[in-house]
């Protein structure tokens, strides 16, 4: 591993520890400049490719995932931790479906249950532009379904 400091080659692990869902966070220490620094490994498993509504099938891209949710939580009391362990969670439930294409629509419904469990403004935002709430009459229905 690469000292991110000096860029030199060698390091030694000085801790390591498991989440939930099978990530590693090792804590190292260069051999060169003695500086402390985090990596994280993540099994690597097939996502499924997504098809989208207009039926283009598309590679499953989580750093597209993260920006759309990352936009809906700006301003947000929502870290930037749980915004990583969203699409961690998203994710994982897509490669445990075992299929080879999944919907857009599948990873749309995965992100609002998620969302709206971490931020109900954040939920909103999100579901103004996946649902397409395009009225004050659908938004406002969707919010009193948020309340019940």
């Amino acid at each position: 591993m690469r000292c991110p400091f000096c860029q030199h080659e060698s390091s030694k692990v000085v801790d390591t520890s498991h989440d939930s869902q099978g990530n590693i966070r090792r804590r190292r220490e260069c051999l060169s400049c003695e500086q402390r620094f985090s990596s994280y490994e993540r099994p690597i498993l097939a996502t499924p490719l997504i098809v989208k509504q207009d039926g283009a099938r598309v590679a499953f891209n989580r750093e597209k995932l993260m920006r759309g949710i990352s936009i809906s939580c700006a301003k947000r009391p929502v870290s930037a931790a749980n915004i990583e362990c969203l699409v961690g969670q998203v994710e994982n439930e897509l490669q445990k479906m075992g299929k080879s294409e999944v919907s857009s629509r599948v990873v749309g419904d995965k992100v609002m249950d998620g969302l709206k469990e971490l931020d109900q403004v954040a939920y909103m935002r999100y579901a103004i532009v996946y649902l397409g709430l395009d009225d004050l009459h659908a938004l406002r229905a969707e919010i009193d379904r948020l309340l019940e």
